[in-house]
């Protein structure tokens, strides 16, 4: 915001030594070339600023899933929040176009697995975990589990289960 109001001042500034300039006044050209250039240059850092913001938020789709955190979720702009969610939809058309019938989850694995059933450990009270063979899981605090790695990466990156390495 602080960028934005020296810019607009700067502008405000440069046009009115313009119309000077126009009038007659030659020595103004050099301030009114040294203040475009400030101007160019806080529109350089705030693009390179808007773009990394852009980076983060697409990155935070792979991290944390399809839906934020509201902590996260918080510190975002109407703008970044649609720009996620924009991004989601465009994400799942994209996986929902690949692989055949049921679509590829690209989320699902952020490294390749070494096994298909991983030992993980129960950070905080869940509930209810449905696999995809129809048994049920109870997810209690330091419980530990059996259970198919692609069924469990998403709730490991939420910080619910913790992947027990042997």
């Amino acid at each position: 915001r602080q960028a934005l109001e020296e810019m607009r001042t700067l502008y405000e500034r440069n046009q009115a030594d313009v119309s000077e300039a126009k009038s007659g006044r030659t020595d103004l050209i050099f301030l009114i070339r040294f203040r475009h250039c400030c101007l160019l240059r806080n529109q350089r850092c705030l693009l390179a600023y808007l773009y990394d913001r852009l980076l983060r938020i697409r990155a935070l789709r792979w991290e944390y899933g399809s839906i934020l955190p509201n902590t996260i979720q918080f510190h975002m702009s109407a703008e970044e929040v649609e720009w996620f969610n924009r991004y989601k939809k465009s994400l799942a058309t994209y996986m929902r176009s690949v692989g055949g019938e049921e679509g590829l989850d690209l989320t699902q694995d952020i490294k390749p697995p070494k096994s298909l059933y991983i030992e993980v450990r129960c950070l905080r009270d869940y509930g209810e975990f449905e696999i995809d063979d129809g048994t049920t899981v109870l997810l209690k605090k330091n419980s530990q589990h059996y259970l198919p790695r692609w069924k469990c990466e998403q709730l490991i990156r939420q910080g619910i289960l913790e992947h027990i390495l042997l």
